[in-house]
């Protein structure tokens, strides 16, 4: 894959807006938080006076927002623009018919701003479906001053993260573990190891078939129990035992107890901004296995614009997302609201504005640069994701072997991509 984004100064270069449309009454829907909201309205009324359309925002929280858009989607009462989660993509266009194919508006959206790899991600049936708004993967963050204290460098392998946790528990005490990993975190960790090692991701894009066996995966579950066994990680019912709290909330996370985590490169800021006054996080990118295949990442647009199929304005939907995504005007005004931008243009023209930080860019790089298959929007259906955890949790519990739990998860997983 290329470098995150080239940094040329031809890539900052105002543009002309294309010839538009007459101008249109649309809508556009999403969710998100204050910010968010904020930051798209005044895009859109940027945007709008310069093509010379109006738009009408409809904009949600995180809870309900499927539900409403399952609902319009139904009743064709949809927005003409909408922010659409990744993994929806196969539920509401399992042909590629649900959404707008947007190749057939390349004239008007500079769909060079995003790599080939990044628009066939968001491609169903070989429609393109939504325009990625940014990338996310998982990578490992390390507390930099625990393990100061603990005389030891940043982990570079899975091998120096293994031997960093007795050494934890030796110089600073048996409190202190050098990763968390449970529920969601612990069925990437599992699917991290099982990728690197297997070389293939847990479920095929194409096929929507399991890719692993069930030996290959319990191999994987009896990587992370060794996390566990060797004070790697706390186990699970330890932290249950603690109270199940969120990690950024989490006192011995902010105390740097805790020190490092697998979380989504775009969720720096919300796990660092809690840390106590001195301490140090920063990316580490992704450990490997020593016979690993691929690197194993986990990396998906994080969400996705597209177009209503049944949208008479798609023309001029396809102007306002241009504007939004790939114009100067836009961009300063959507800024860095739902990440670092997908968009080439987008993310060299913050970086070189200061709308987003270095330790940003460098954490995105590490997602973009790594290697691994393509992953499936399944594995995040609810199905799925369920079968995963709670069967590693009745594992964690020993009221599953890892045999059993690799064959339960297995099962579980293709009862629930058998309908899909």
């Amino acid at each position: 894959m290329t470098h995150f984004k080239t940094m040329l100064a031809g890539a900052l270069a105002t543009t002309a807006l294309a010839g538009t449309a007459s101008a249109e009454e649309l809508r556009m829907s999403w969710w998100g938080g204050d910010s968010r909201h904020e930051a798209t309205q005044a895009a859109l009324q940027v945007c709008g006076e310069a093509l010379g359309h109006t738009i009408k925002p409809e904009f949600t929280g995180w809870s309900g927002h499927f539900e409403k858009v399952a609902t319009q989607l139904a009743g064709g009462t949809e927005a003409d623009i909408m922010q659409i989660n990744w993994p929806w993509l196969p539920i509401f266009s399992e042909n590629g018919d649900g959404f707008a194919d947007l190749r057939e508006f390349s004239d008007t959206i500079d769909l060079s701003q995003w790599t080939e790899e990044e628009l066939e991600a968001s491609s169903r049936n070989g429609a393109l479906n939504g325009l990625p708004a940014s990338v996310a993967g998982r990578i490992f963050f390390f507390n930099k001053t625990t393990f100061d204290k603990a005389g030891l460098p940043i982990p570079a392998t899975f091998e120096d993260l293994m031997a960093a946790g007795p050494i934890f528990a030796e110089k600073l005490g048996d409190d202190y573990y050098p990763l968390e990993g449970i529920g969601l975190d612990a069925s990437l960790l599992v699917q991290l190891v099982t990728t690197q090692k297997t070389g293939k991701s847990f479920i095929n894009p194409e096929t929507n078939e399991v890719q692993w066996s069930a030996e290959e995966l319990q191999a994987g579950i009896e990587m992370y129990q060794a996390m566990v066994d060797n004070h790697v990680i706390k186990s699970w019912p330890a932290h249950a035992a603690a109270g199940n709290i969120a990690l950024h909330e989490n006192a011995a996370w902010t105390s740097g107890q805790i020190a490092g985590a697998y979380q989504w490169d775009s969720t720096l800021f919300k796990i660092s901004d809690p840390l106590s006054d001195g301490q140090e996080l920063i990316p580490a990118g992704l450990l490997r296995l020593e016979d690993a295949q691929n690197d194993g990442v986990y990396r998906k647009p994080s969400m996705v614009f597209s177009i209503s199929a049944n949208s008479p304005n798609q023309q001029a939907a396809a102007e306002v997302l241009n504007c939004l995504l790939t114009e100067p005007a836009g961009i300063e005004a959507m800024g860095s609201a739902r990440g670092v931008p997908s968009s080439d243009v987008a993310a060299a023209q913050l970086v070189d504005n200061g709308g987003i930080q270095q330790i940003q860019v460098d954490a995105q790089n590490m997602v973009m640069q790594a290697s691994a298959p393509a992953i499936s929007p399944f594995n995040e259906d609810p199905d799925v994701r369920a079968g995963i955890e709670d069967t590693l949790e009745l594992f964690a519990y020993g009221e599953l072997d890892s045999a059993e739990a690799s064959e339960e998860i297995l099962m579980l997983v293709n009862e629930a991509l058998e309908d899909k």
